[in-house]
């Protein structure tokens, strides 16, 4: 644990005054010499990696991702685009259904088996009701989030490969 000390109050001497000061609280407890850094900690790992790692993030941004670009493409100012259905509103339902499943993939992942599987539906059909998928793009994004998100395993052990860098990697930090 770091210690720290206390700023002086500002008397207006400016920073070598202060330098002088901390030196000579430092040299009280032991000599400037026998002074060590404190020993460097291991680096917390950042909470958006651990979120991240702890949901199939990748293949709900994918899914989302996709049903945000054939909800783009409706609106592109295209001559190619077609609306088929109730004054088009199948195609924008399904990117809609897209985009949420997309997102209840990353915000509720204990349903990510139905969410991905509905997902895929909907990025399937989306080839009919939504301009080719979103030109074949918007589709192409959502099934393949929604098979990343399918076959996503929470808490799987490391490969032995992995494993082994990894122990390799907190060895040399340590020093050993």
């Amino acid at each position: 644990m770091k210690e720290s000390v206390p700023e002086p109050a500002d008397t207006g001497e400016g920073t070598a005054a202060r330098a002088e000061g901390v030196a000579a609280e430092g040299t009280a407890a032991a000599p400037a010499h026998a002074v060590a850094a404190p020993a460097a900690e291991p680096a917390a790992r950042p909470v958006g990696r651990d979120w991240r790692g702890k949901r199939p993030f990748w293949g709900g941004l994918l899914v989302t991702l996709g049903g945000a670009e054939i909800l783009f493409t409706l609106k592109a100012p295209l001559p190619v685009i077609l609306h088929i259905g109730m004054q088009g509103l199948a195609g924008y339902l399904v990117p809609a259904v897209m985009m949420l499943c997309g997102l209840l993939i990353l915000f509720n992942p204990a349903q990510r088996l139905f969410y991905s599987i509905l997902a895929v539906l909907a990025s399937l059909a989306s080839w009919v009701t939504s301009n080719l998928g979103g030109f074949v793009i918007g589709m192409l994004l959502g099934v393949v989030g929604a098979c990343l998100t399918f076959g996503w395993l929470p808490e799987q052990p490391l490969r032995q490969g992995r494993q082994r860098r990894l122990e390799r990697r907190e060895a040399r930090r340590a020093g050993i």
